[in-house]
């Protein structure tokens, strides 16, 4: 059986958890807080919230170098609005200057809370790969801004002609949180995708060859 696991740092955790455990077994959502815990799941999603929070709380827990890790495995990764900004290749200086640094593992050019402030929150529909015709609601909330896509992704969601979603593989990342409006269709499309096809073959970590990264910082203003 697989294991899902949400990191459990600061942030969306609560609403990510409730959202998978809507469709999966209450005992196959597990909450990540430790390299241990990391290890023993099959997938994980990393929940909108602080990013610079969120980093420092990895780096000082050691997931960060778990995290690239397990990356370099090709762990199936569902990243939301801080989750996409910490897995970036690069990260737009924001005008506060205080940024988090990154993962670097999904090439896009990204910009913290290009949105605007919380009172600018809005909600749009969203058309997904693969997903059918009818689109996702999607719920921007200081939301990061995809600005610029690589060669190195794949661009698979958009509001209107924006690209708000990107995808290396298993590795997904979207600048809005899908677990809010209640519709499990994005969740159970990674799942499907990365975990379901190869939950009965042994895991290969000992031989992962992917190179692991050292975080990329940005200059700050």
């Amino acid at each position: 059986m697989s294991r899902v696991g949400v990191l459990a740092l600061q942030g969306d955790v609560p609403e990510h958890q409730g959202a998978l455990q809507a469709f999966l077994p209450e005992h196959d959502v597990r909450l990540v807080r430790s390299v241990a815990e990391l290890d023993a799941v099959d997938a994980l999603f990393l929940p909108g919230g602080e990013s610079t929070t969120i980093a420092r709380l990895l780096e000082s827990t050691g997931l960060w170098a778990g995290l690239q890790r397990r990356l370099s495995e090709r762990l199936p990764i569902l990243a939301t609005c801080a989750g996409l900004i910490l897995l970036s290749r690069t990260l737009e200086p924001s005008p506060s200057g205080h940024d988090p640094p990154t993962l670097g593992i999904l090439d896009v050019q990204v910009r913290r809370n290009d949105y605007g402030r919380q009172r600018k929150s809005f909600e749009a529909p969203v058309r997904v790969d693969g997903l059918g015709k009818v689109p996702f609601p999607g719920v921007f909330i200081r939301a990061p801004r995809i600005l610029g896509v690589g060669p190195g992704a794949q661009a698979f969601a958009f509001r209107g002609e924006e690209v708000v979603g990107v995808r290396h593989g298993p590795i997904w990342g979207l600048t809005f949180p899908p677990a809010l409006p209640g519709d499990p269709r994005l969740q159970r499309a990674l799942l499907d995708a990365g975990v379901w096809q190869s939950a009965e073959k042994p895991h290969s970590r000992s031989t992962a060859r992917a190179a692991k990264r050292t975080p990329t910082r940005t200059a700050h203003r």
